[in-house]
């Protein structure tokens, strides 16, 4: 099941992960620069927190998602957009190729302002590391 990952690198003012959240399974505390915290227990992978996040730090992670194969679900604010059954590259957060990947779905949600969320199949051991694709050429 998809549950998300939370990759927030500073203590910044920022909390709409918590307030999107409909189970709030994540929680910033009263000190608004805590890094968010998550009780995966009540996280249900509505990817709400995706789309919302202005940083672009939450993620929705199923290690199961095939045998040997997990999906990483993450924000995509380029055009053009990849489209379901397009073979990507998949990035870390400093932009190194970490692996080939499959575009399994996009979306864009209207609760997160239209933000568009990309679900890539990847290798499984690298589920918790990638979090975009490489641009693609522009049509």
């Amino acid at each position: 099941m998809r549950k998300v990952f939370i990759d927030c690198p500073q203590n910044i003012p920022c909390n709409p992960c918590q307030f999107c959240c409909p189970t709030s399974a994540i929680t910033i505390g009263e000190d608004i620069t805590n890094p968010p915290q998550v009780n995966l227990e009540k996280c249900i992978g509505c990817g709400r927190c995706v789309a919302a996040c202005p940083g672009q730090a939450c993620f929705l992670v199923d290690t199961e998602f095939h045998p040997g194969i997990a999906s990483v679900d993450f924000p995509y604010e380029y055009l053009p957009l990849p489209t379901a059954g397009m073979r990507v590259q998949a990035q870390d957060n400093c932009g190194a190729v970490l692996c080939t990947g499959l575009v399994v779905a996009v979306v864009a949600a209207k609760a997160g302002d239209h933000t568009p969320v990309v679900r890539l199949s990847v290798p499984r051991e690298f589920a918790y590391q990638v979090r975009s694709i490489a641009h693609l050429p522009a049509e």
